[in-house]
């Protein structure tokens, strides 16, 4: 490692299994920073690290151990919020007020993306709310997945439907129209 490799910051990342799904997470030394989903996962990491070049990776289970611990609380059951420092590198401001209304979701509870947009406080601008949503870099622990259509119907996630799905499952929502579109 040359001189200017050894003054960057560092962005520490470590892999998640959850049955036959792989996640990957990555974090800054303030927070986690992105949270990749099982589809085309390795694609969106290395992405992320080529968007964050003036960051060098390093591999620390140790570092990563909080949100390793907190991400199989929520997936075993016996965590309903997450208590983690996030270091979000990305997005506008548009987009941060976006994922802070999607904090506000409950647990085992769903909201359309006109529900989400007034509580982003704009209420005519679901379409690009909904465009704000599939832009979440931490999905899960941001709950982009209890967004879904005015219909009541699964609507694109970036982990897949049937991720989307089992993720409601595991929160106790049941009741959600099967009709689905990407």
């Amino acid at each position: 490692m040359d001189a200017e490799e050894s003054r960057k910051s560092v962005l520490y990342w470590a892999d998640y299994a959850h049955h036959d799904q792989s996640f990957t997470l990555i974090a800054s030394s303030r927070g986690l920073s992105f949270l990749a989903l099982p589809y085309h996962r390795q694609e969106s990491v290395a992405d992320f690290f080529r968007r964050h070049s003036a960051f060098r990776p390093e591999h620390s289970v140790s570092r990563m151990a909080t949100y390793l611990e907190q991400l199989d609380q929520y997936f075993s059951g016996q965590r309903q919020a997450f208590a983690l420092e996030l270091d979000v590198l990305s997005g506008t401001l548009f987009q941060r007020r976006v994922w802070r209304s999607l904090e506000q979701i409950p647990y085992g509870q769903t909201w359309s993306y006109a529900d989400v947009a007034r509580a982003a406080g704009y209420p005519k601008a679901y379409r690009a709310v909904g465009r704000a949503v599939g832009k979440n870099p931490i999905a899960v622990v941001i709950p982009c997945h209890r967004v879904i259509g005015s219909d009541g119907s699964l609507t694109g996630f970036g982990g897949g439907l049937d991720l989307k799905a089992q993720l409601l499952r595991l929160e106790g929502v049941s009741q959600v129209n099967p009709k689905a579109h990407a």
